[in-house]
């Protein structure tokens, strides 16, 4: 793996971190909509199912409309997503394949199998099969959505978080050991729960901002106002949900990863009794130890503490970085002795003494690649303003969906109010897509320099490939994506304008 630094172009370690950036962004543009809308029209055909009034037939079939615009652009990014890990992270591909490929083709054989096959039925199929069996293809469809993200997070959280592998010295490659620890991992159930919940706040924003919309236009006025209830209630219970667990994934982060949860916090020197700064010079008392700790005198250590190395007060010391890169390059010695011996017929009593090293050092082997310990810290500004932005949005919501539920559900007339109003609704929108996007930035830069935490850095995942071939493609990548954005903005809408088609 040394030799692998030499022949790597160093542009092609941003351009291809850039690459993904950009896919992943785009990615994620359409996949909250699609776990959203799934929710809203799953619940709007139950109701048909239920009181058999055509109205909620023709509101069931307009959501899934959306959905199915949004749907399909959702599958195109994400099958390029997949394969920029072929193309510009071989080495990390390579070296963790059979890890991090079995939750990505379980996702393609089973989840993406189950979607498209009920789409099919839902969108198909009315009329053609009974109503329940469509309704049970209706659920299936968003539940097939569901699990698919479902695996996708449990392999994102497992290069947060690596579990259930073990390094063979011989393979030169971590290989899974426990399945099932990596699939139910307390982080892959936490960031599932966080990232899903989240979702739904978008589905219901969208679907409040739309109904907002005919609203002022004086038009499908009961469409807009059932809607709102449903979504009222869907956005409500998401946005406290999301609050629920974005404490829950705090503090997996404050254990597992410390030094993101100080980049968030922007804290260089920890300590106990921390509060967690609103804006710089503003803080709640003791609240961060609260987050990380769910205690007030909790212990939370700062940038500097995990640089320089740590005593908690619990008596467990963390070492400092630098002796983290010494141990890593220890592992790294030993693994090329270990592998020269093994390949000169050497004695055991060599090989073992090699491997025993290997073994008591391979947790730090990522860091014998780090040259600087400040290349370790992740970018702090971004960091600390996309938490609170995340934050700040998410409470937000809370008390937009608060107040539109006891508006929508006592004898207030929605329909009458001023335009303002409805526009406010509709520019929640983009903010809901921002707060979103945020969250991905601090789990992703908060990592950062790793590919895989504390296992494998960005600079030996990457691919021997020419940065300018990568950036040509990141050009290319940032056309088409930005074109399919355009064009499902414009198809949606379209359709928006257009309404639900009645049946007679």
């Amino acid at each position: 793996m040394n030799d692998l630094l030499l022949n790597i172009d160093a542009g092609a370690i941003n351009w291809a971190r850039a690459q993904f950036a950009l896919t992943a962004i785009y990615h994620w543009l359409f996949v909250p909509l699609t776990l959203g809308l799934a929710v809203i029209m799953g619940i709007c055909e139950t109701k048909y199912y239920r009181t058999q009034d055509v109205f909620w037939k023709d509101t069931a079939k307009f959501w899934q409309k959306l959905f199915g615009v949004n749907f399909a652009m959702g599958v195109a990014t994400g099958i390029i997503l997949e394969f920029e890990f072929g193309t510009n992270w071989s080495n990390y591909s390579w070296f963790v394949g059979d890890i991090f490929g079995a939750p990505l083709a379980i996702e393609g054989i089973l989840a993406f199998f189950m979607e498209s096959t009920f789409v099919a039925v839902m969108y198909f199929g009315w009329n053609k099969v009974s109503k329940g069996f469509h309704l049970a293809s209706t659920w299936l469809t968003g539940l097939g959505a569901t699990i698919s993200a479902w695996w996708i997070l449990v392999a994102n959280a497992w290069m947060q978080h690596p579990v259930g592998c073990e390094f063979n010295p011989d393979t030169m490659r971590n290989e899974m050991v426990d399945f099932f620890a990596v699939a139910f991992s307390p982080f892959a159930v936490g960031k599932f729960c966080h990232t899903v919940i989240s979702a739904w706040i978008i589905g219901a924003v969208f679907v409040v901002a739309v109904c907002s919309w005919y609203l002022m236009k004086k038009r499908e006025i009961r469409l807009a106002k059932e809607s709102i209830k449903i979504a009222a209630i869907v956005g409500l219970i998401a946005s406290l949900g999301a609050a629920f667990t974005g404490h829950v994934s705090g503090q997996q982060v404050a254990e597992y990863q410390p030094m993101k949860m100080a980049a968030i916090e922007g804290l260089y020197d920890g300590g106990t009794e921390q509060g967690l700064a609103i804006v710089p010079g503003i803080e709640v008392p003791y609240a961060l130890s609260v987050m990380a700790t769910n205690a007030p005198k909790g212990y939370v250590p700062g940038i500097n503490d995990i640089l320089n190395g740590y005593t908690s007060p619990d008596g467990r010391r963390e070492p400092s970085i630098d002796e983290k890169i010494e141990r890593g390059k220890q592992a790294i010695t030993a693994l090329v002795a270990y592998r020269k011996a093994k390949s000169d017929g050497a004695n055991e009593i060599v090989i073992n003494q090699q491997l025993s090293i290997i073994k008591s050092n391979i947790q730090y082997m990522g860091y014998g690649y780090v040259k600087d310990k400040h290349d370790v810290v992740p970018p702090v500004l971004i960091n600390f303003w996309a938490f609170r932005v995340m934050v700040g949005m998410g409470c937000l919501f809370i008390l937009f969906f608060g107040v539109l539920t006891i508006i929508s559900f006592r004898d207030y007339d929605i329909s009458g109010l001023p335009a303002w109003h409805y526009w406010v609704a509709i520019a929640l929108v983009p903010l809901a897509y921002i707060a979103s996007e945020s969250g991905w930035l601090v789990a992703e830069f908060g990592r950062q320099p790793w590919t895989i935490q504390d296992m494998l850095p960005t600079w030996v995942a990457v691919s021997d490939v020419s940065g300018n071939a990568v950036a040509l493609t990141f050009c290319i990548f940032l056309f088409l994506f930005t074109l399919m954005l355009a064009v499902e903005i414009n198809i949606l809408l379209k359709q928006i304008q257009k309404g639900p088609e009645r049946e007679n």
